[in-house]
């Protein structure tokens, strides 16, 4: 057995050879991952057993590959991922059912909560409060989180609290094959969002005392950024050194964001490297000025150890959010191998980072965050090795000038690379395309990682002794420039490109073609090259739906007009979002319907379309419509006498909102929210919610 296993490990060794076409060490994690998605994809959940019969399949493809395909490299390679795969779609089905996330009961009635505040930031120009809870009338068993609108007076986090609120369960997506907020509800604990009806009372709790410490500090800290950087960064200065935004302005927040610098605000990968990548270099040297140190022992190891537990600090301080440990798991991999004296920045530290993270959350690997920190380090590694080489070929000139030259080199194509890394990724998600963010970065992210990152981090040391108030002038100055960037660039002609959104078909082969291109080598690659391309030309000839029906029974139609809307006060949320999708920045205008007290007709694409408020003119509607939207319900007989298709108020409140594709004056497909986004567990307990994120705590 000992020297079967010793020939698989020779036959692992071997594929994980630069030299091969595929990498083992790098494949692993994404054969993972691939099983996570083959779970999360599923239209209903997976049995039980599912999980169970995953593992067992797994073990035995590891069994036959050390017994049957010892010195046999590609077959032995293959029989593993197969079996990683099964164990990723194990393990996603394991963490998700573990999470048992209990949920509010839908009601209009406020109930009393007990708890402690874990989280402030502003909404819409109000405060919104992310609580842990202890207790909630008529709940044995309480969610571990909910979100509401409130008024907390002098309460901060960490403060205990009662309080009455109204609370809803977490939405459904607002249109079809939108994101879901009760996905993210489910792995986070939130089990109600909502809104207070009256300011909130101070209680008295015990438990829970380091989380609540912790964000005492992080709250007192964020305050006491904003209170001594100045005024104009202060949002921004706190919102990068704790993770705190609630004090960004909406306007500074939306300039960032068009400019293709909106990155900035989240704490990630870029963040976490520029703090800990700072401490490093200045230990190192520090110690490397002092001869008796640097000639006795490297004053890399010293340096990284600080660094990892400057690190750790700064991911305590920024709340642990999911984002910002993805982060840390990434820069603490490169610094362990700094210490254990390995190749340090890598495809395989790379792939070590994700490997960690999706068996930590297999969730992650469908969130925007996760695809394009590793598309945008993992292109930039792949770029560096070529870059590298490039050098070692030839010689190349030195001096101060040339170093200055190179640096602006690299900068540009570091940006250009993750630019380009992640724009597909951005769109696929957020159905937009900063058209000018190459040259906002590149006249942005200088000033940003050599005088923003390291004078906060200097601030941050310097804080205990009251001594940050120059280091934050300095932090301030700098993003002066950056949001001085941001607004110049946002207000150039075009700065923002609508994009549709892509199907799940068009993803999956550009993943896997970018996957290729940056993970493999020879004619791997040059296919890679070739599905990125399918992709684009697959996308691009995707059509989107140009009809659109909100759970309220509000229709928004594309018409030779442009988009038209059957009432503009209703589901406007919802319609924008659906107008955001369909890669347009249009608003609904209000043409093409006729409307009375009964309801509205009107015509799209040769459709003819009626909204019936009551049943009274629904027999009418129903002779000369193909569609009709009743705002009640139907009885069985006047289903039975209705030649068009008929939607009541029971139907949307059983599929979530809907959309249509016609043509010719006939649907040709449909689609709704419920059979996009399935049967699945968190999806069971969590009722849609007709209203918008402004109007209750969304």
């Amino acid at each position: 057995m000992a020297s079967r296993v010793i020939g698989a490990s020779a036959a692992a060794r071997d594929t994980v050879h630069d030299g091969q076409p595929i990498r083992l060490a790098i494949w692993a994690p994404i054969a993972f991952a691939v099983g996570a998605i083959a779970y999360f994809a599923n239209a209903r959940e997976p049995a039980a057993s599912a999980g169970l019969i995953a593992l067992a399949f797994a073990a035995g493809l590891i069994v036959v590959s050390l017994y049957r395909l010892r010195g046999r490299p590609l077959a032995w390679s293959a029989a593993l991922l197969v079996a990683l795969a099964a164990l990723g779609f194990a393990r996603a089905q394991w963490h998700t059912v573990a999470q048992r996330a209990n949920v509010v009961r839908e009601s209009a009635r406020a109930v009393t909560i007990t708890g402690w505040i874990e989280a402030v930031e502003t909404r819409n120009g109000r405060e919104r409060i992310m609580a842990r809870l202890v207790s909630l009338d008529g709940m044995a068993d309480p969610p571990r989180r909910v979100r509401f609108y409130g008024e907390r007076g002098a309460l901060g986090p960490g403060d205990a609290f009662r309080a009455r609120v109204v609370l809803t369960p977490p939405r459904r997506p607002a249109v079809p094959g939108g994101y879901d907020p009760a996905f993210a509800a489910w792995f986070s604990g939130l089990g109600g969002t909502g809104y207070a009806i009256a300011p909130l009372e101070v209680a008295s709790l015990g438990g829970d005392t380091v989380r609540r410490r912790l964000a005492r500090w992080r709250w007192s800290m964020a305050e006491h950024i904003r209170s001594r950087a100045p005024p104009g960064a202060a949002g921004i200065a706190a919102a990068l050194l704790t993770g705190d935004r609630s004090g960004i302005p909406d306007e500074q927040a939306e300039a960032l964001r068009s400019a293709g610098l909106g990155h900035i605000l989240a704490i990630s990968g870029l963040h976490m490297s520029l703090f800990a990548g700072g401490l490093f270099f200045a230990v190192r040297a520090g110690l490397a000025a002092i001869p008796a140190v640097a000639s006795r022992r490297d004053p890399r190891i010293p340096a990284a150890v600080f660094a990892l537990w400057g690190a750790g600090l700064y991911l305590v301080l920024s709340g642990m959010s999911v984002s910002t440990q993805r982060a840390f798991v990434m820069v603490a991999v490169i610094l362990l191998g700094v210490i254990f004296k390995r190749r340090a920045i890598s495809l395989q530290s790379i792939a070590l980072a994700a490997a960690i993270i999706l068996v930590l959350q297999p969730q992650s690997v469908l969130s925007p965050g996760f695809q394009m920190s590793f598309a945008a380090a993992a292109a930039l590694v792949a770029a560096f090795d070529i870059w590298r080489q490039k050098r070692r070929d030839s010689e190349g000139a030195r001096g101060w000038l040339s170093g200055i030259a190179r640096f602006w080199a690299s900068l540009s194509v570091s940006s250009l690379v993750a630019g380009s890394a992640t724009a597909a990724f951005a769109a696929f998600h957020f159905n937009r395309i900063a058209v000018y963010g190459f040259l906002a970065n590149l006249a942005a992210m200088p000033v940003f990682s050599l005088v923003v990152m390291p004078a906060g981090a200097l601030a941050l040391a310097l804080a205990p002794l009251g001594l940050d108030r120059p280091v934050l002038a300095v932090m301030g100055w700098g993003l002066a420039w950056v949001v001085g960037v941001a607004e110049t660039v946002s207000n150039w002609p075009g700065a923002i490109a609508p994009a549709a959104s892509a199907p799940g078909h068009v993803v999956a082969v550009y993943a896997l073609g970018f996957v290729l291109l940056v993970a493999a080598s020879g004619w791997p690659r040059r296919l890679g090259v070739a599905l990125i391309a399918l992709a684009y030309m697959l996308w691009w000839q995707s059509d989107s739906p140009n009809l659109f029906l909100s759970e309220d029974g509000v229709i928004l139609a594309h018409t030779e007009a442009g988009w038209t809307s059957s009432d503009r006060r209703r589901a406007r949320f919802a319609s924008r979002v659906f107008l955001e999708q369909s890669g347009t920045r249009e608003r609904a205008g209000p043409g093409g319907w006729t409307c009375d007290r009964r309801g509205c007709f009107g015509t799209a694409r040769g459709l003819s379309i009626a909204i019936a408020r009551t049943g009274e003119s629904l027999a009418e509607d129903c002779d000369r419509a193909g569609l009709v939207v009743l705002h009640d319900t139907a009885s069985p007989v006047q289903r039975a006498h209705c030649r068009a298709w008929l939607i009541d108020a029971a139907d949307l409140a059983r599929t979530g909102a809907m959309s249509f594709w016609v043509s010719q004056g006939q649907i040709s497909q449909s689609t709704s929210v419920e059979r996009e986004r399935g049967d699945r567990i968190w999806a069971r307990s969590h009722a849609g919610d007709r209203r918008s994120p402004s109007d209750n705590g969304g």
